[in-house]
Order: C-alpha cells, then sequence, then structure tokens
C-alpha cells in the first residue's frame, strides 16, 4: 500500500471517528423552585429526603449514571448554593458542575443555567428537579432522539375525558384526547435552537411555563417522546409517599433481577 493510500484510509477512518462521536451535552436541573403547595414548614421541596435522600439528590443520580451526559448545572435558591458542594461529594455526583442561582420565573431560571454550560456543549438537556423519579433510560430516549431532531420533551399521553369549560365552570366542549400530550421534563434541544428561541423571546416572564413553549414560539418543531409514567412531579405532601412506594417498587425489582441473574 502507498504512503499516500494510507493516508487517505487514514483521513476516512479520523472523518468517520469524528461522526460517531457524541455531542456533548449538558444538563441543567432546575431546583430554585419555592414549592409554596408543599408546606413544608421553611424546608424547600427539593431538599425533602424519600427515602433517606433529598428528592434533588435522586434527579441529580439519574443524571450522573446517564452516558448521554457530559455535565450538570444546578439552579437553585441563593441559599441553598453552598449545600450541592456537599451533595456532590456525599453521593459522588462528579458530573455536577457548579450551581447557580435561579430567576424571578421558570423560565429565566432555565437561561440561567443556559448561561452556565461549557463552550463545548452542542445539545442541552432541561430538568425539573421536583421529578426525582425520572429514570437514566428515559434522559437517554429524550437525548439520543434529540440528536436526530434538535428538540425533544418527555410527555404522557392524556388518558382521561376532558371537558373545555366557560368563564362559570360550565363545561362547552369535550376535547378530543387521541392528539393530547402531556408536557413533562426532561426536555432537551440542540444548543442552538434554544439561543435562537431565547433571543427571539426578549423579556422573559410566568407565562412560558415550559422550555417547549420558548421553542416552539421561536418557529421550531418540538417531538414527544412517551417516557415512563411514574415520572410525577413532587408538588404536595401526598406525592412524598407515593414516590417512597415508586421508589421501594424499583428496588425490589433490581433485586429480583439481581437474584435471577445469579441463578444462572
Amino acid at each position: 500500500m502507498s504512503m499516500k493510500m494510507f493516508k487517505k484510509i487514514g483521513k476516512v477512518c479520523f472523518h468517520l471517528m469524528k461522526r460517531d462521536k457524541r455531542p456533548f451535552t449538558s444538563a441543567i436541573v432546575l431546583a430554585a423552585g419555592k414549592g409554596e403547595r408543599m408546606k413544608s414548614d421553611g424546608v424547600s421541596k427539593q431538599l425533602m429526603e424519600i427515602e433517606g435522600k433529598p428528592v434533588v439528590v435522586h434527579t441529580l443520580l439519574a443524571f450522573q449514571k446517564c452516558r448521554h451526559v457530559d455535565e450538570i448545572i444546578v439552579v437553585g435558591a441563593e441559599s441553598e448554593l453552598a449545600l450541592y458542594k456537599e451533595l456532590k461529594r456525599t453521593y459522588k455526583i462528579n458530573k455536577l458542575k457548579m450551581a447557580v442561582g435561579g430567576g424571578a420565573c421558570r423560565a429565566s431560571s432555565a437561561q440561567h443555567g443556559f448561561l452556565s454550560v461549557s463552550k463545548e456543549c452542542g445539545f442541552v438537556v432541561i430538568h425539573d428537579a421536583a421529578r426525582c423519579l425520572t429514570t437514566t433510560e428515559d434522559i437517554d430516549r429524550v437525548i439520543k432522539e434529540t440528536y436526530r431532531t434538535g428538540a425533544v420533551i418527555a410527555a404522557k399521553k392524556a388518558t382521561d375525558t376532558i371537558k373545555k369549560t366557560d368563564s362559570r365552570g360550565f363545561i362547552t366542549e369535550t376535547v378530543d384526547r387521541t392528539s393530547l400530550w402531556l408536557a413533562q421534563t426532561p426536555q432537551a434541544f440542540k444548543k442552538s435552537v434554544y439561543e435562537v428561541a431565547l433571543a427571539k423571546a426578549g423579556t422573559l416572564d410566568a407565562t412560558i411555563t415550559d422550555d417547549a413553549m420558548l421553542v416552539s414560539n421561536a418557529g421550531f418543531r418540538v417531538k414527544v417522546v412517551e417516557c415512563h409514567h411514574e415520572n410525577i412531579k413532587i408538588t404536595t405532601p401526598e406525592d412524598l409517599p407515593v414516590a417512597s412506594l415508586i421508589l421501594e417498587k424499583r428496588r425490589k425489582l433490581a433485586e429480583e433481577k439481581k437474584q435471577k441473574g445469579n441463578a444462572k
């Protein structure tokens, strides 16, 4: 083989490796919410414990285990930022890059996190810390689909009959639910898409209820990926025991699977 041919093959292999290389992906975990419906006597809901760990730790560990996530940025309350260094050390969350303060609304908090991602970031995945039952598998699925389409959210199909009412509460319409989805997080986007969406949005306020709305308003198409039905959001005190039961069930299933594997 000639040297010229050898170099040509080398260049082809290099470009193939480059093409197959996974994009750098940053996770932004939103943990700055006040959680007023939790009625937790001054303790934010993201620091309340489920199965011996703070809510936010369950979330961070799911992203820590995700092979498609390179770094994690937490957006938290100013009074709690110092705690994340301790949580990082205690639970070995080495992907946790930093914790930054939140904004006046959810969209503003997401922007604070976005401005803190690494320069090499190509994709961002944004998640509510209160959805602490998200799984690494679902995070992976959302991110991988985002590599293909540029904008994806986790969601759940609407299964209840949905009614539309007037201002007095009287039903005016039964809505066809076949094409309706309940939006969840994680929500992932190509970095350039999210940058354009922020630029077009101008002022960020509470009317922007999730990142998909921000991106859709900028004219981008956002795809839905159906995720696990257990991806509930911790909002009220009643959600804590439900989450605990789900985690207990998962632990038992994992133990049974391990025992079956050892028996083979």
